[in-house]
């Protein structure tokens, strides 16, 4: 069974940054894709970024320069450093792993619950 455990959500003001942070338990963060994803009241849940078999990120580009996605091997948890926050990044960010290329949500089989994230002032 895979697990997928979220933190480091909360509410910052724009500029601030927030650390996000994927426990990742039943499978090896650095195998397959994964990804963080988000999804606002009334949208769509949303790509941010994701990494394939511990290669090079991917960032959707309204987060490129801004969001790092990373993870550490040794403690087996994928990590989102978002920087620049603006409020429009407001939404509840979900960890998910797939396998391969993963372009698509419907490609990934497993998820957290989420962390929300709250960008005002």
């Amino acid at each position: 069974q895979v697990y997928l455990v979220e933190s480091g959500g909360g509410s910052v003001q724009p500029g601030g940054s927030l650390s996000l942070s994927c426990a990742v338990s039943g499978r090896d963060v650095s195998r397959g894709c994964m990804g963080w994803f988000r999804q606002a009241p009334g949208k769509e849940r949303e790509w941010v970024a994701n990494i394939l078999n511990g290669g090079s990120p991917h960032y959707n580009n309204s987060v490129k320069g801004r969001f790092t996605i990373s993870q550490d091997s040794a403690e087996n948890t994928l990590h989102l450093q978002m920087n620049s926050l603006k409020p429009e990044d407001t939404a509840k960010y979900y960890c998910a792993a797939g396998w391969g290329w993963c372009p698509d949500k419907t490609d990934y089989n497993d998820w957290g619950q989420g962390t929300q994230v709250t960008v005002s002032s």
